[in-house]
């Protein structure tokens, strides 16, 4: 029996031996909860069988159980399981600082979601620029999760890239360079003076991380997911390979000019800090810099662009524009993107059932599921052109889209305002443009790609 004992223990000490060789290290104990600090919330932490529980608590903000050490380049996995009614997520690269929102702890969330939405593995920006890569184009990735049940995470970040896995389906992949380094925190959601949610938890398990030798350890890209960047003005190597071109090179006007003019405007617009604006004047369509267009004209394409607007603003991103129309005041004529501040600018409760709001074919149709950052922060508006069918897309979500030359299509345009323009929005290539519609508006990272 002492010889049977005695090989268990030396198995146990060979297996802790190769496992600290591995590189992998536990980040909790199983024990207690040493190594680690609540931040803003008051909810519940405790240890119990090996598991780390987080339990809601009535009239809490978000609370965070954060670790002491911060990390910067690794690869992260853990188990965990959450109720259905809770929303949870797992921190990385976060900071809890007193000169930001008085402590409130920001950074990269990789998202815990039981709801019908589905969007567990997608990665949330808590407290800045809020979702950066749901799960809205990642079907497989939404059938990930299982609820009621343990599941894995696996969260690669590393240099700008962070990845994410949940049961081994590949979920999420963005570049960003906002924060290198932070700690690693777990969530219990806020559920407010919610009585019926009071008391619910989520459990955590097997937290295990490697800092060192990551090439050894990292996932190969096989470009199962898309990939989003958010990285200001620049092409990462996988955009370059499926053909995508910055549209506007972050720091001059080459390829842009006055969509009345030969070349770009005198005034009126403003590149500063790898950012192009529309400067503030009276509000009037085209009646300052005036509108700017692409010199290339563009039949099928994919476009992406983030903008930032100020309040009460109108703008817009216009397609199949043809510079020839319209050539009195106002703007230039072609299917358009808005953008607009739809609680303040009155432009918003105009039209018909809100189709001059933001996101909506101007004037045509309205959005749905429109998903608006706020004023102040950055969204992204996606354009893609097939032939005559034609998507708009805000923030990652699918909010219009419609087929061009249609009945359908005719009698929209026929009881709208671009009703007396012969065969609106039906021309096979035109310019891509930019409004001045005397608001302050700003853009950046304007990138295409030809389909």
């Amino acid at each position: 029996m002492k010889k049977v004992t005695s090989l268990i223990i030396f198995l146990m000490l060979v297996a802790q031996f190769n496992y600290a060789q591995d590189g992998w290290r536990n980040i909790f104990n199983g024990k207690n909860l040493d190594g680690w600090k609540q931040l803003n919330g008051t909810a519940k932490y405790s240890v119990s069988d090996n598991m780390l529980i987080g339990e809601t608590v009535l009239n809490s903000p978000n609370s965070f159980l954060c670790t002491n050490e911060s990390f910067a380049d690794f690869i992260l996995e853990m188990e965990f399981k959450v109720d259905d009614k809770l929303n949870s997520g797992v921190q990385i690269r976060s900071e809890s600082l007193p000169e930001y929102q008085n402590g409130r702890v920001h950074g990269y969330q990789v998202e815990i979601d039981p709801s019908e939405r589905a969007w567990t593995g997608g990665i949330y920006d808590e407290a800045r620029r809020l979702w950066l890569y749901s799960l809205e184009r990642n079907e497989k990735g939404r059938k990930a999760f299982f609820k009621g049940q343990w599941n894995n995470v696996r969260i690669e970040a590393i240099g700008f890239s962070i990845r994410t896995w949940v049961n081994g389906i590949p979920c999420s992949n963005i570049i960003d360079d906002m924060t290198p380094k932070g700690f690693i925190g777990l969530q219990v959601h806020s559920i407010g003076s919610n009585k019926d949610l009071e008391g619910i938890k989520v459990m955590w398990k097997n937290i295990r991380i490697v800092t060192s030798g990551l090439s050894k350890y990292k996932t190969p890209d096989k470009n199962a997911i898309l990939q989003f960047s958010y990285i200001p003005n620049s092409l990462t190597d996988r955009e370059k390979k499926d053909g995508w071109k910055l549209l506007w090179d972050g720091k001059t006007t080459s390829g842009w000019r006055g969509a009345k003019l030969d070349k770009f405007p005198e005034g009126g617009w403003e590149i500063k800090d790898g950012i192009l604006s529309v400067l503030e004047s009276s509000g009037a369509e085209s009646a300052n810099g005036g509108d700017i267009v692409t010199v290339e004209k563009y039949a099928n394409f994919e476009l992406e662009a983030d903008f930032r607007i100020t309040d009460g603003a109108n703008s817009g991103i216009k397609y199949f524009v043809d510079t020839e129309l319209n050539k009195g005041a106002g703007s230039a004529i072609g299917c358009e993107f808005q953008i607009l501040d739809d609680a303040k600018h009155p432009d918003a409760k105009l039209g018909v059932k809100g189709n001059r709001t933001l996101g909506s074919l101007y004037d045509l149709i309205p959005p749905v599921n429109t998903r608006f950052n706020g004023i102040g922060l950055w969204n992204r508006a996606r354009i893609v052109v097939k032939g005559d069918h034609v998507e708009h897309w805000m923030n990652n979500q699918k909010v219009v889209e419609y087929e061009r030359g249609t009945q359908m299509w005719r009698a929209l345009v026929a009881y709208s305002k671009y009703k007396d323009w012969p065969n609106f929005g039906e021309a096979k290539e035109g310019h891509i443009l930019f409004q001045d519609h005397g608001n302050a508006v700003s853009f950046k990272s304007i990138k295409i790609r030809k389909l």
